[in-house]
């Protein structure tokens, strides 16, 4: 991780009885992409606003650049606007009754700017973000895409040393989510900013980030690249919010030389080479999980195949353009697997799957 710009350091915030985030702490790199990632409720929007200055922590602290912004116990609580932040709102916050300009420029003007800088800066934003000449156009005027640009510009505009996104792309279709991706990313990395971005949507925080923090009830439950969280996920709860999880019952017939051997429950003399986590205790006979992504799972030769073919029977076949997406179900448990576009498999179809080598995580019960 690059030199840490901010720290959070043991924040907690109720609402009541409620406790939205418990004793966090984490830190983000200077010019780094962070998202905090998690379904609704899990504090990744209270963590950001109490970084914003728009909600005071009940204990904690919070530094940038070495430099105090919050602490409960020193009584330090600088306001919004000596943060020296950008925030872009789920809902734009796009003033109505100004013009595109009036609505970039408005951070300016706060901070009594000259007239002639304020023209050539918002200029000079707004063609960075590909509204060049739409200056004097009312914002009423322009679509949900255009006006996430706009607070965009409104954000950057006052050269902010960190920049803090709420779910911005979430009221955009899925075109324009796609492409919005694209430019946020190119942005971040042109410029250099450091980014905390907040979001549920997995495919989101996979493509933006530099590192996810996955949170669940107030807390980090994993934190770590986009393909460490994926590929190797430390709980069940980031296992199965981030992305979907093939999940197969069994128990251990075998350990040897750091790998076990399950036998499946469900599929009578299927058995599944995994490698053992580190520090987990296992036992032969012992109850355990084994879990994979559907795209580890590939199409095999039932009459061939081994001891570690799994066979089912296809529930249904979901075509999506560039793969099919198939719900198959082995010894009664439905699992998702992804097939090539071309594939010819129908509802009924017997069918048989290999696993790809160490695509497996086995996890105790």
């Amino acid at each position: 991780m690059p030199q840490a710009f901010v720290q959070l350091t043991k924040l907690s915030k109720r609402f009541g009885p409620l406790l939205a985030v418990d004793n966090l702490s984490l830190e983000i790199g200077k010019g780094e992409a962070l998202t905090l990632l998690g379904p609704s409720g899990c504090g990744k929007t209270t963590t950001l606003r109490m970084v914003a200055g728009l909600e005071t922590p009940d204990s904690g602290a919070i530094t940038f650049d070495g430099r105090p912004v919050v602490s409960v116990v020193d009584r330090i609580n600088l306001p919004p606007e000596k943060r020296n932040i950008g925030m872009v709102f789920q809902s734009y916050a796009i003033w109505p009754h100004m013009t595109v300009a009036q609505n970039v420029a408005f951070p300016l003007r706060v901070r009594r700017v000259d007239g002639a800088t304020i023209r050539e800066r918002v200029r000079a934003a707004l063609t960075m973000i590909g509204l060049g000449g739409l200056e004097d156009r009312p914002a009423t005027r322009l679509s949900g895409g255009q006006q996430q640009r706009v607070a965009l510009a409104r954000a950057l505009i006052h050269e902010p040393a960190l920049l803090l996104l709420d779910e911005p792309l979430s009221n955009l279709d899925v075109k324009l989510r796609e492409q919005m991706r694209v430019e946020l990313k190119l942005l971040q990395a042109r410029l250099g900013l450091t980014l905390i971005y907040v979001t549920h949507d997995q495919s989101e925080a996979l493509s933006l980030s530099d590192r996810i923090a996955v949170l669940n009830r107030g807390r980090i439950e994993q934190i770590g690249s986009p393909r460490e969280l994926y590929e190797r996920p430390a709980t069940p709860f980031v296992r199965d919010f981030l992305g979907k999880s093939v999940t197969l019952a069994g128990s251990i017939r075998a350990i040897a030389a750091g790998r076990a051997a399950v036998e499946l429950a469900y599929d009578g003399g299927v058995v599944i080479d995994c490698a053992i986590p580190a520090g987990l205790d296992l036992a032969l006979g012992r109850a355990v999980e084994i879990s994979v992504r559907p795209e580890a799972l590939r199409l095999a030769d039932g009459a061939n195949g081994d001891a570690s073919t799994l066979h089912g029977v296809v529930e249904a076949v979901l075509y999506q353009g560039e793969r099919a997406e198939c719900e198959i179900k082995i010894g009664g448990v439905a699992v998702p697997i992804y097939l090539p576009p071309d594939t010819q498999a129908s509802r009924g179809d017997k069918i048989a799957l290999s696993i790809a080598r160490d695509a497996p995580r086995l996890w105790t019960k």
